[in-house]
């Protein structure tokens, strides 16, 4: 099979392909022949050498899949099943690939109303989304949450899991209609105006954005209100600043969930979630995919498509 793999940090062109053995299934493991693969910022950065979670190359980078069962090493699935998830985060799940080896609960089945395209473009982001809003955040009718970066990945994802939990939704972004579009109640232009003195009595705030955007969050919150950020959970000193104000603070590491997978498939289903993709690009331009990802700003997902 053909994969994507690189022998050394840099730039998008240290990324090629290569042939490699197909990988074995183990027993409660299915074997998936990949249709598309979701690529996601974290990616950039491990391709970059900025964040050592896979360790020192060669390696294959790649979490978000969507295929078809082709072997199934357990009884909850079939070949011919089509499926789609997050395997193994954040061990390496290799899906940078044409097969790949996957937990059988790290996957569920895609939803008829999905193309390959779009559910590979969803797991991580939704995922992320779903954990920081549902089990960490939980978020009910009513309450007011400010979702940061809704144009993105996680952002516009957010927006629509928040809407359908009942909440009034208020994000940060460049693209109004984009946003409106998705269901947001109010719209922060980031480029005209500092949240922090356009927002307050705030149940909740999602930061997707990193920088001082948690810290400057603070202001915005009611008491007892709870910060959940998918980019400074190891952030000490502003964890303190946030205790002693009487606030809740929250990281996420967002992990492979079959029943929030299924959550978010079941949000597809009944016409309250869709995720957008920004551009695609067949397996082989994947140098000129990782130039757009680390271009940043993006709308939505970024997502490789395999032909075979």
């Amino acid at each position: 099979m053909r994969v994507i793999t690189q022998e050394k940090l840099g730039g998008p062109e240290v990324l090629g392909l290569t042939d490699a053995p197909e990988p074995r299934p183990l027993p409660t493991e299915v074997l998936v022949r990949v249709k598309a693969i979701g690529l996601n910022p974290l990616e950039a950065r491990l391709r970059a050498g900025e964040f050592p979670l896979l360790g020192r190359p060669p390696f294959v980078l790649g979490w978000d899949v969507s295929g078809v069962v082709e072997k199934a090493m357990t009884w909850r699935w079939r070949p011919g099943d089509e499926v789609f998830g997050m395997p193994l985060f954040p061990r390496p799940a290799h899906a940078y690939a044409e097969l790949v080896s996957a937990p059988a609960l790290h996957l569920v089945r895609k939803p008829p109303s999905l193309t390959h395209v779009e559910a590979a473009a969803l797991p991580v982001v939704g995922l992320t989304a779903w954990q920081g809003l549902v089990d960490l955040g939980g978020v009910t009718a009513g309450d007011r949450v400010l979702i940061h970066g809704g144009g993105g990945g996680v952002g516009h994802v957010a927006i629509q899991i928040a809407k359908a939990l009942g909440a009034y939704v208020i994000t940060t972004a460049s693209r109004r209609e984009f946003v409106e579009g998705l269901g947001a109640d109010e719209v922060i232009d980031y480029r005209k105006t500092d949240f922090a003195s356009a927002v307050g009595d705030v149940d909740l705030v999602l930061d997707t954005l990193g920088g001082n955007t948690a810290e400057r969050s603070l202001a915005v919150l009611r008491p007892g209100g709870h910060l959940v950020t998918a980019v400074a959970d190891e952030d000490t000193a502003l964890i303190a600043r946030f205790e002693a104000a009487g606030m809740r603070f929250s990281g996420i590491a967002v992990d492979p969930d079959p029943v929030a997978l299924r959550g978010l498939a079941d949000l597809v289903e009944e016409g309250k979630l869709r995720v957008h993709v920004q551009e695609t690009f067949p397996f082989d331009r994947i140098a000129d995919a990782h130039h757009v990802l680390d271009g940043g700003h993006l709308q939505g997902k970024l997502v490789l498509t395999l032909s075979r």
